[in-house]
């Protein structure tokens, strides 16, 4: 008598040979995808962000929303702090105290403490503040200055105000030659054609200016410096 054994395979269990081929056609193609979308990519780099996240119970945890992640702080070395509200208020009063103090106002500089953009501060107060190259705000082949103040910005650092150009001009007297600073602050319309302007603060020539100029959207090279005020906490 013969004895015969019938095999019933599930249908969902079976991948016949075609169909594992168009599976891994399509873990190819997703895969490349992948790459083509995170070129930079790698196994160590992958290692290290599980590292990071403390293994693949932090990957989880992050995955899940339980684990939040903070950006780092970013610590400015503080240049120099100087005061606001000193008692100058008006134009011809930072004017006067220039002029009194021997120093050199450009035209610029001057239609800008004239307009309507340009005020005091009513009180006397403390401003810290740093200076940084536009290569060390990260930007190595040069920015824009919304660029510039947008990750100023994002860096934690504040814009000045406009007061801080005409007081750093007045308390900044041991200049070196030849450093030029511009004051990141929003830009102040200047003279009748619209222009915007920004204070620059300088030494040349044995003098030391209080200039302006550079407030419109121009392309700035990565050695420029800009005066940010960074943030008491």
């Amino acid at each position: 008598m013969t004895t015969m054994v019938v095999v019933l395979w599930p249908r969902a269990a079976w991948r016949g040979p075609c169909s594992m081929g168009r599976e891994q056609s399509r873990l190819t193609v997703g895969k490349e995808k992948l790459m083509a979308k995170y070129s930079d990519l790698d196994l160590g780099t992958i290692e290290a962000v599980v590292n990071k996240l403390g293994g693949m119970d932090g990957v989880k945890r992050f995955l899940s929303g339980e684990l939040a992640i903070k950006a780092a702080e970013h610590i400015f070395a503080l240049w120099k702090t100087i005061k606001l509200g000193t008692g100058l208020v008006t134009a011809d009063d930072f004017r006067r105290a220039l002029k009194a103090g021997n120093f050199r106002i450009g035209d610029w500089g001057n239609d800008i403490l004239g307009r309507r953009g340009f005020t005091a501060a009513d009180e006397e107060t403390e401003m810290d503040l740093v200076v940084l190259s536009v290569a060390e705000l990260g930007f190595k082949d040069g920015a824009y200055r919304k660029d510039i103040y947008k990750r100023a910005l994002k860096l934690g650092l504040e814009l000045c105000p406009a007061e801080v150009g005409p007081q750093l001009r007045l308390q900044y007297k041991d200049q070196p030659m030849d450093e030029w600073l511009r004051i990141a602050m929003e830009p102040i319309i200047t003279g009748s054609g619209g222009d915007l302007g920004v204070f620059i603060v300088g030494r040349g020539g044995g003098d030391l200016w209080l200039r302006g100029g550079g407030g419109h959207d121009r392309f700035w090279i990565v050695s420029n410096r800009w005066v940010f005020v960074r943030p008491r906490k």
